[in-house]
């Protein structure tokens, strides 16, 4: 049966150029968001862990605490209290320095943990990488159960920049080195700024990459790791942060057998923002 009514039915609407960029920008964002959350995921586990062990140490503190002000207290109605009433006293001392101590190490986790969380603005703000760097081997130290010393040379590193973002960048090589070490090992991580630049340097003394594995470091879904370890993404979405979010320069040099040295390289004066140029 024919009509003489015009079709109103069309075709699927063609999205422009910068509806397509918009889109991808934002599924990228999406993707950066999830990766971090996994790693944060993986991270809670070990930061678990090492919250318990000072939290043991105020508990046992406590209870040990407790009984010798039982004891003071009796000792002190005495008319001439006796010489143990000081070593009491010493003691419970003692044991407040350990629990003052044990609730600023688990102060600093929580600060560390807060901050990686933590989003940023829309526009890139003035921070103190080398405190963005900290915050991320704290984090780190939390998955290598003692097992790798970091050594850390920080120089100041005022910076415009997107802390977060960036925080999520020394993580991820951070995590990645203590994994790319079988046994005990150790891990150096220097800043610096020179020439305008704030430059960071991560080196491992692992097992090195294999040369038929270095053009794809930085591809997205690529990994060495066992099935739970690793997600793939991690590397591409710190070159997309470096590169294209600040700017700036991400590259590696490694030597099977030797270890691996990432650099991070980002201007201080921070990224050109989009209309601003």
């Amino acid at each position: 049966m024919s009509s003489d009514c015009p079709s109103t039915a069309s075709g699927p609407r063609v999205r422009t150029a910068e509806e397509l960029r918009a889109e991808v920008a934002n599924l990228e964002g999406r993707l950066a968001e999830a990766d971090k959350m996994a790693l944060l995921g993986r991270l809670i586990a070990s930061v678990v862990h090492e919250i318990n062990t000072p939290i043991g140490s105020v508990f046992s503190n406590n209870q040990v605490a407790a009984k010798g002000l039982e004891t003071l207290s009796r000792m002190l109605e005495e008319p001439a209290p006796p010489p143990k009433a000081q070593q009491i006293v010493k003691t419970l001392r003692s044991l407040s320095d350990v629990d003052r101590m044990a609730c600023e190490r688990i102060s600093a986790l929580i600060r560390s943990v807060r901050n990686f969380s933590r989003g940023d603005g829309e526009r890139p703000a003035k921070a103190a990488l080398q405190d963005v760097l900290a915050n991320s081997i704290k984090l780190a130290e939390t998955s290598f159960r003692n097992r790798i010393a970091i050594e850390a040379q920080l120089g100041p590193a005022e910076c415009e920049c997107y802390p977060s973002a960036m925080g999520q960048v020394f993580l991820n090589i951070l995590v990645n080195a203590g994994q790319a070490i079988e046994n005990d090992g150790r891990i150096q991580v220097k800043l610096a700024v020179e020439d305008g630049w704030a430059h960071a340097a991560i080196t491992d003394n692992g097992q090195g990459i294999r040369p038929e594995n270095c053009g794809c470091i930085f591809k997205e879904g690529f990994t060495t790791k066992p099935m739970g370890e690793g997600t793939g993404l991690g590397l591409s979405i710190a070159r997309r942060i470096v590169e294209e979010k600040h700017q700036g320069r991400i590259w590696f040099e490694s030597t099977v057998g030797v270890g691996t040295t990432f650099h991070v390289s980002v201007p201080v004066a921070g990224p050109v923002v989009k209309g601003e140029a």
